[in-house]
This record gives structure tokens, sequence and C-alpha cells, in this order.
């Protein structure tokens, strides 16, 4: 666990550029336990233990928990996490929470203990040859890992979960399979969970009959069904109220939806893309996850990587972002980009996108992004912490979404299609959050 870390991964490199990456095969054996003997030989990139039966290492232990820890395998070592258990990892007396591990570690889950070997090479996993995909840039190896699953997912009708940081490209990749994919001139509904009202979810992901509930005075499509034919996209999906993920699952799982107060379910057909900066797997040990949807939902599970594992992105990043605001990208000093790439950008890409921005507009790229990060904390708005999370958060976040809405409508004069098609926003969602915040021009009575 200490010293120099043994690579998990070798890339095969072609005239000067990666080609493909190997993941290293390995071996995982329960040397004490009710499961004492059995083993299992992988060779995926991410490899999960746990009594839940997608688990790559499946355990009958009481004292495990169904997605109990997980590993992966990369350029910097094999990385063991424990994935909130009940019980703990533990590596001799510690418990651990993440860290590097060497081949010959012994873990214990609970009151298994397994055996943890490296197993020479296994799968090869071919990179794509572009920069980018869609509106995704990057030519890094792990942005490369991404575009080849991108691109062989997009045209089917699998159900896709993005994982990863906030600012990391959720959106893109989402939108990058969208436009790859035969539903592409169809609908697309963007529902950002974490911005609902747990009292009207449910309306608004399915929508509600004229007099289902006080204050239904019409009736109302939901998101599901304005997304027939197309896609839909249920960003932070995390945030899902508990008792509305059973609902969710049965229309995933029937391709169905029932409008609040209706008689009948109607049938649909909708391509589903979820995205979380959560640790789904995680919330599923904690209780606030359903496992059976948490599965629907990850088919296909792909993590975004963050901007600190790929800084040899940055200047394609930087030259790209300044081309789509209209700017020469040698407007940044060869200096000023070298200093982007000391950064650590706990922010991402969005990060670095609002950083460019003020740099470009102020003239003051001479600025790191140290002194900025800093800058934004002392402009942040006071805490009061005697004041409940809940009601805080609320309060910021409404702050946010008037000061946004507000712009985005400005620059459209008004116009709540165009502003929802730049802001890349439902437009019935645009405009609720409009009226919600007094932002509508009032129409003019006709005469």
């Amino acid at each position: 666990m200490t010293g120099e870390r043994t690579s998990a991964t070798r890339l095969i490199i072609e005239a000067n550029r990666p080609r493909a990456i190997v993941h290293r095969r390995c071996r995982l054996e329960v040397v004490r336990g009710p499961d004492k003997g059995t083993s299992v030989d992988v060779d995926r990139s991410r490899i999960r233990l746990g009594t839940g039966a997608a688990n790559d290492l499946v355990l009958t232990d009481r004292s495990v928990s169904r997605l109990h820890a997980e590993i992966e395998l990369g350029e910097e070592g094999y990385r063991l996490r424990d994935l909130g258990s009940t019980n703990g990892t533990r590596i001799g007396q510690l418990r651990v929470q993440d860290v590097f591990m060497e081949p010959g570690t012994l873990l214990t889950l609970g009151h298994t203990e397994v055996r943890f070997d490296a197993a020479g090479d296994g799968a090869v996993t071919e990179l794509d040859p572009e920069a980018s995909f869609g509106r995704l840039v990057g030519d890094s190896v792990p942005m490369r890992t991404l575009y080849a699953t991108l691109r062989r997912v997009a045209p089917t009708d699998v159900t896709v979960l993005l994982v990863g940081e906030t600012g990391t490209g959720k959106d893109l990749a989402a939108e990058a399979i969208l436009d790859a994919s035969p539903r592409r001139d169809g609908p697309f509904v963007v529902v950002d969970c974490s911005s609902l009202m747990p009292t009207l979810v449910e309306a608004e992901l399915f929508g509600h009959e004229q007099g289902a509930f006080t204050g239904a005075t019409e009736a109302r499509t939901g998101a599901f069904e304005r997304a027939d034919g197309g896609t839909i996209f249920l960003d932070e999906i995390g945030e899902l109220p508990l008792d509305m993920q059973p609902k969710l699952l049965r229309v995933l799982e029937s391709r169905q939806v029932r409008r609040i107060g209706a008689a009948r379910p109607l049938s649909i057909d909708v391509r589903v893309i979820a995205a979380t900066n959560r640790s789904l797997a995680a919330e599923v040990n904690r209780g606030t996850f359903r496992a059976d949807l948490y599965y629907r939902l990850a088919v296909v599970e792909l993590q975004m990587p963050p901007l600190r594992v790929r800084k040899g992105d940055i200047p394609l990043l930087v030259a790209r972002m300044l081309e789509d605001a209209g700017h020469d990208p040698s407007e940044l000093s060869q200096e000023t980009i070298d200093e982007l790439g000391r950064y650590a950008w706990p922010g991402n890409v969005r990060e670095l996108r609002n950083f460019l921005e003020r740099a470009v507009a102020l003239a003051d790229a001479a600025q790191s992004p140290e002194a900025m990060s800093a800058a934004r904390s002392a402009a942040a708005p006071p805490v009061d912490p005697g004041e409940p999370f809940r009601t805080a958060k609320e309060r910021a976040t409404g702050a946010f979404e008037r000061a946004y809405v507000e712009a985005i409508l400005t620059r459209s004069g008004g116009n709540v299609a165009r502003a929802a098609r730049d802001a890349q926003m439902d437009r019935m969602y645009l405009h609720k959050l409009a009226q919600r915040y007094g932002l509508l021009r009032p129409r003019r009575a006709k005469r």
C-alpha cells in the first residue's frame, strides 16, 4: 500500500500514440469465511465484490453488504474503494475507504477474507482514434476509452448511467449519445431531478389529468410522454425521492406511463440516459436508493474522468472553449496554459470554462486559477450554520435559478423557446421557473 505503485494497465503504442489499453487479469480467492475456496478471474477495469448477484465475486456471507467494495484498475495501480458497506472493508487491522493496494493483499469483508492477485494480461480495449466525440474534447487515454464505449452504445437503445463528479461533462456525454443515435431527430427531454419539488416529482415525470389533485386545473403531459419516440435524460438521478423510485422502475420495465388520475396507462417508446455525481452503489447500501432501480439504470455504467486525471487535455479544451466563444486561442500565453495544468481543478471542465470566460472578459489571463477560486469563495453568499441544510440549499438554489433564468431570458429577448434551446433545458420546465420567479413578460390582452 506504500511506495511505488504497480500499474494495473499496459498501453499498446503505435506511431507514438496509444492505440489500445490492456487491463491486467485479476484473481479473487476466498480464503476464509462461508465461501472459502471460491475464486474468480476477472479482466475488466472495474471489479465489484458483495452479496448482490451482479457482482464479479458473489459472496453469501450475511455480514457482507450487497454492493460492498470495488477495485478499479488504472495506470496508477489497483484502487480499492469501500462502497459505504455496513461492516466496512479492512486490510490487516486498518479499516480502509479508498486506497491503492498491491497484488497479494488480503481483504477482509465482514467475516470473509479474500486474497487479491494479478494473473497476467487480460482484456484489450481499443481506444477511439478521435480526439473528440460530440462536444466532448480530449485526446487522453481515459477520454478515448470513454469515446470508444459511447460510440458502441449510441446506436442502440440500451439504458446508460453516466457517473462522475460535478463539471465532468455528463450532460455533454448524453448529448453525444443522442447525436450519434437513430433517435437524434426525436425529442430530447431533460429532467433535473435535483430541482424538482418532492410533492411534484410524479406529476413532472408522468403527468396528470385535470382535477387529479388540488391545483390541477388542466391536464398536463409528463416528461416521459413528451419524450415518446426520443430520449429522456434524467440528470442527478441520485436525488430522486425514495418513494418515487418504485414508480420509475415500473415505467422502465413496462415502458408504460400512467398519468396521475388516469384510468389507463399509455405505452411509450423512450430511450433512457441517467446521470449522477453520487455513488449509487453506496446509496444502495445506505438504503436511500433501490438496488433494483440501480441495476435497471446501470445496464451500461460509464465513469466520466475528472479533469485532474487528464490534464494533458487542457490545451485542447482551452483552444476549443476560446474558439467557441469567438476568441483566438493565442490570447492565452503558453505560460498561462502551463499554469492551468498545475491546478487541481476541483470543479473540473466547468471550472476551467468559467476561468477562461472571466480571464478573457476581464483581460485578466495572468491571474492564476487559485487566485480566482479564492476570490469566488470570498464572494460566496454567507452561510448560517444554524439553518437546516435543506433550507439553506433551497435558498441558494433559488437564488441561482432566478439569476440564471433572468440572464438567459434577457439574452433571448424574452423568447422562452429560444432560451430553452440555448440553455439545453426543457421548455415547459423553463417556463415554470420563469413563472415561479415572476420573470415572464405579461401578455397583452386580445382586443
